[in-house]
Formats: structure tokens, C-alpha cells, sequence
């Protein structure tokens, strides 16, 4: 059960900025999985997967398929490549932007 869940037009717009904004579609180079990302600095990268990019991730299902299974919190060294290209092409902004 929820504990707080936002009702005002203010707080429910800042819930939307904080989760979706500055978010740009990024594919893997390698098997083209489409995650949204977003760098608030050098060193913080918000990546969202859906269920359809785990999908096809590669190097995800090869570590499921082990018998220990995929490490929860192991990124893939293939999108994080993918994504350091985008920030270098200019395709993905570097810093938050009016706190988002």
C-alpha cells in the first residue's frame, strides 16, 4: 500500500520531470536493446529498461543463463559504450537543468 501518493497539479508535475525529463532514447550498438537515459553529472547515469530492451540485451541474457543468474545491480559494459558514444556525439546532455 502507498504511503504518500501526490494529488496536487505541483507535486504531480514535479513526480513527472523528476522521473521522465531529460530522458533521450538510447540504443545499444551492439544489439540494439532502446533504453531511456539521463546523466545528471560525469559519475550519475539514469538508465530505464523495459521489459522489450531486457529482452534483447545479450550480454543480460547470456549472464541469466548461468546458473548463479544475472546480477541485479551489473550494468552491461556494451550500452554503457553505447551511452558514452551518445554523450560524446552530443546526443545526451551532461547536468540537470533547472533541478530535473
Amino acid at each position: 500500500m502507498v504511503s504518500y501518493a501526490p494529488t496536487s497539479p505541483e507535486t504531480l508535475e514535479d513526480q513527472r520531470l523528476y522521473t521522465e525529463a531529460r530522458l533521450v532514447e538510447v540504443a545499444c550498438l551492439d544489439c540494439l536493446a532502446k533504453v531511456r537515459v539521463k546523466k545528471n553529472s560525469e559519475q550519475h547515469t539514469a538508465i530505464q529498461w523495459s521489459t522489450e530492451a531486457l529482452q534483447h540485451c545479450a550480454e543480460f541474457n547470456r549472464a541469466s543463463s548461468q546458473p548463479e543468474g544475472r546480477p541485479i545491480h551489473t550494468a552491461c559494459s556494451r550500452l554503457r559504450s553505447s551511452i558514452e558514444q551518445a554523450v560524446k556525439d552530443g546526443a545526451i546532455a551532461v547536468g540537470a537543468e533547472d533541478g530535473y
